[in-house]
């Protein structure tokens, strides 16, 4: 039976597509956070709405890795707040929140930066375990 594990090029460039993964979701945690208190620029419009980031499994070098596929709006509803006189209330004046939870993304933000610092730390370990076996080779 063959080995199919994967050598530590092939490690590393798993485990760098996990970290491009992570990257690109940590920029749409960012935006959603920035834009937490986004209302409408018209009134009665709809606010900025939650972008949820959808990840797929590419090939990499004969292997499985990962890559951000697209970036949906989350279909959640929005909030609402009575304030008649916002420039974003509608004729009932009520103004529409964005559907971010602040405490949902910072949490979605820690993981994603604890993923990374796992795909960060196999990249390194390979890179150790390598020269490792380079300098018992040359003994």
């Amino acid at each position: 039976m063959a080995d199919v594990r994967p050598t530590a090029g092939v490690t590393q460039a798993i485990a760098a597509s996990a970290l491009k993964a992570q990257q690109a979701r940590m920029r749409i945690i960012a935006e959603n956070l920035a834009n937490a208190d986004s209302t409408s620029k018209t009134p009665g419009g709809d606010p900025y709405r939650r972008q949820a980031p959808v990840f797929e499994p590419t090939r990499i070098a004969g292997a499985q890795g990962v890559k951000l596929a697209k970036v949906e709006p989350d279909p959640t509803e929005f909030k609402t707040e009575y304030e008649p006189g916002h420039p974003s209330a509608d004729a009932q004046g009520y103004v529409k929140l964005p559907n971010v939870n602040s405490l949902v993304e910072a949490l979605d933000m820690r993981q994603a930066q604890r993923a990374y610092e796992a795909n960060l730390n196999v990249i390194e370990t390979t890179r150790a375990m390598q020269m490792r076996t380079l300098d018992l080779l040359r003994k």
